[in-house]
């Protein structure tokens, strides 16, 4: 004998499966009417799941009595927050206790490590420079603050640097040697 209490697996799956058919703005109506309130989200797959958990939950049960109560004990431990509280800057800043510093950028990744030799043949010589722990470039005994400004000036043409020596055209695309 079958318990009429009982929920129809296959009933709630066909419900939830036709959730995917819906627009957003027909799953905002939905959430509304399975959790009484307006959502203020208008993003799709999160409107879809919640309102695809709630269709579960309430047919199967939410969490059980002891998780909700787990999860409030947690919830009352956490000092969590939104914003700042109105006191954060109330007080004046002590002057002793900052100090303005300026960070020098890092090199950039696509570069090889400091004291590296950046080595191409252009027209018959080679095109040597050196790569600077300081960020700058040695090329025949002078210092650029950019390596395209080296390999111009070694060159007599307009040069990118990093297309010059081929070390990737995007920041962020580390030096890869080839074999």
């Amino acid at each position: 004998m079958r318990d009429e209490t009982a929920v129809d697996p296959s009933r709630i799956r066909e419900e939830i499966e036709g959730l995917r058919h819906l627009t957003t703005a027909q799953l905002k109506d939905k959430y509304r009417d399975v959790f009484g309130e307006d959502s203020r989200s208008n993003h799709k797959q999160f409107l879809f799941r919640r309102v695809a958990w709630r269709i579960q939950a309430n047919a199967w049960g939410g969490l059980s009595e002891r998780a909700r109560r787990r999860a409030l004990e947690i919830a009352e431990d956490a000092d969590l927050r939104i914003r700042a509280p109105k006191s954060f800057l109330g007080q004046a800043i002590d002057e002793a206790k900052t100090a303005e510093a300026r960070l020098k950028p890092a090199l950039d990744p696509r570069l090889p490590l400091p004291g590296t030799p950046l080595i191409r043949r252009y027209q018959g010589k080679d095109v040597i420079v050196h790569v600077r722990a300081d960020g700058g470039f040695q090329c025949n005994g002078r210092i650029y603050k950019s390596l395209s400004k080296a390999v111009t000036e070694a060159t007599g043409t307009r040069w990118n640097g990093f297309a010059f020596y081929n070390l990737g055209h995007r920041p962020g695309v580390k030096h890869v040697e080839q074999e």
